[in-house]
């Protein structure tokens, strides 16, 4: 095995080639334009980051959590326009996968592939739970109730009886039935959806667009009545202190904020299946992305506004807020929003796993199957039912809070490198298929431009807090797990600065990979352990199977 055999890459030229290639490849229906992938983009966002992470999003930054949004939106905004740029050179299912493969080369596009996994399949496990703690409470609204044993994981219900704790957890331990001493307890509402969404992704992608597109209308219609309800309840009052926990406490809720985000780049997934994907797939990412900003900010301001920052710490936030307020009547209007936006979450993540996992195996990194496209509905039929299986275990055995750490963070890894990617991309030419792309990304010289940013930034700093900086580069045993990050991320932007001078560097893609850097210095280091586990058992799979059997080696 040679070095540099990590590294190899294939151009766009190639990817498009193979991608097209009925002789070798099954068609896909191409049916999407660009309405309906902004409507999917819409559809991933605006889930259980909204329904449910944003109330822990507001209980650890209050009010100022807002600018935690703009934040990420300005991030994701950045990294929406690189994805625009490759979606745009390289029209083929895959995503940061596919672009990683023509910028970095295979090593880094297998990881980028193993980190999607996270984001797409390990994702949507919190995103069940979440749909079905409403869809709980919708079933309580008509006057029908299931056993708390069948109502919530094994790991919470355990956790509750260690602790003693009263409440559902504990019911649902001292009341589960017992087949040899284990007790039978796990979340079927949770299972079911996954089996029914993983079903209709399985059929058609017609058949998922059209209902994506209605969930879509419905929750955005339900979210907006939500909003007019909300502004008649507001108390200024609640919005001060605006930053209670300070900044630090604005930024503890980086995972929660993010995961909101995470769904935009699903729609590059969708490539093979749009009518004219190089001028779509641009508009539908940043059409989406828009929109759920604007609408995240409003939901923030509409909740902070209605009650103290301290009673939003609850995992169905927007039900929580009209009952404390005593309007009845909008819990089962919110928890019908709640189970239609998170139907549709489940529904794009679950169309975009097979699709990576399709791309991989046409790369010969993973088993021929995983390629095949069902005869008759024109998906990635196996693919799409090993999914099912990915999110559908996991669900008897996990809990809530360390999937919706684990996935942002395999997130937030895979922007950097599709920021990074389009710095490694040569510049468009006059021709061949470099120029065929509808979208182009802006070029803006940042030889001057991020080394005053850069400069301007630290003595703002300087001013307004003049031991920072210091203080950052005076590590402890106290201080390390919060101060090593921060101190790296410094580093990363005096070099980016030296080599925006040198290399004539585009300021878009620079400061995309710097804002997603900067939301990964406020993940714990539970998550950075858990990631390097996740990303160690990859590479062992990698090298036991895709680095022998990858269409590379057969072209070396």
């Amino acid at each position: 095995m040679k070095f540099t055999d990590l590294f190899r890459k294939k151009s766009a030229t190639e990817v498009i080639k193979h991608g097209d290639d009925s002789a070798e490849h099954q068609s896909m229906n191409k049916v999407l334009r660009v309405k309906d992938l902004t409507f999917f983009g819409i559809a991933a966002i605006i889930g259980g980051g909204t329904f449910s992470a944003i109330g822990n999003a507001c209980f650890s930054g209050g009010p100022a959590v807002i600018f935690l949004y703009i934040i990420c939106a300005v991030a994701c905004g950045f990294t929406a326009m690189c994805y625009a740029e490759f979606a745009s050179r390289v029209p083929i299912s895959g995503s940061a996968y596919t672009y990683a493969y023509v910028s970095f080369g295979e090593l880094f596009a297998w990881i980028i592939g193993w980190a999607l996994l996270m984001e797409y399949s390990i994702g949507n496990i919190y995103i069940a739970f979440s749909w079905s703690g409403y869809f709980t409470n919708l079933l309580d609204g008509v006057g029908l109730h299931l056993p708390e044993y069948l109502t919530i994981n094994y790991k919470e219900a355990h956790r509750a009886f260690i602790d003693n704790k009263a409440g559902e957890g504990l019911t649902a331990w001292l009341s589960a039935p017992q087949v040899n001493g284990l007790r039978i307890i796990f979340d079927l509402p949770a299972v079911v959806i996954n089996v029914l969404i993983t079903w209709l992704v399985y059929i058609g992608t017609k058949e998922s667009r059209n209902i994506s597109n209605a969930m879509v209308i419905i929750k955005l219609a339900i979210i907006v009545l939500i909003i007019i309800v909300g502004v008649f309840y507001i108390n200024v009052d609640n919005w001060h202190p605006f930053m209670p926990n300070g900044f630090g406490g604005v930024m503890g809720a980086v995972s929660g904020v993010f995961f909101a985000y995470i769904g935009f780049d699903a729609v590059s997934t969708l490539a093979e299946e749009s009518e004219n994907p190089q001028r779509d797939l641009p508009r539908g990412m940043i059409y989406s992305l828009i929109i759920c900003t604007v609408v995240f900010i409003i939901l923030c301001l509409i909740l902070t506004g209605m009650a103290s920052y301290t009673l939003l710490g609850v995992s169905d936030p927007l039900a929580e807020i009209f009952k404390i307020k005593g309007v009845k009547w909008m819990l089962f209007i919110v928890s019908i929003a709640a189970v239609v936006a998170m139907s549709s979450v489940l529904l794009v993540f679950q169309m975009g796993q097979p699709r990576i996992w399709m791309t991989m195996s046409r790369d010969g990194l993973l088993p021929k199957r995983f390629a095949s496209i069902h005869p008759k509905y024109k998906t990635p039929g196996f693919a799409t039912i090993v999914t099912g299986l990915v999110v559908g275990l996991p669900l008897f055995f996990t809990d809530e809070k360390f999937v919706l750490d684990f996935t942002s963070i395999g997130t937030l890894f895979a922007f950097v490198l599709v920021c990074g990617g389009i710095l490694m991309l040569p510049q468009r030419t006059d021709d061949g298929v470099e120029t065929k792309g509808k979208f182009k990304l802006p070029y803006v010289n940042a030889k001057w431009i991020m080394p005053l940013l850069v400069l301007v930034s630290f003595g703002v700093l300087q001013y307004f807090n003049p031991t920072y900086i210091t203080d950052v580069f005076h590590i402890t045993a106290d201080n390390a797990q919060r101060n090593i990050p921060m101190l790296i991320f410094f580093i990363l932007c005096l070099l980016l600065s030296v080599f925006s001078f040198i290399k004539n560097l585009s300021l878009i893609p620079v400061l995309g990979l710097l804002s997603c850097c900067y939301l990964l210095t406020g993940m714990e280091a539970a998550n950075w352990k858990w990631f390097s586990t996740w990303l160690a058992i990859g590479l062992v799979v990698y090298f036991c199977y895709g680095f022998r059997k990858s269409k590379l080696v057969k072209n070396d």
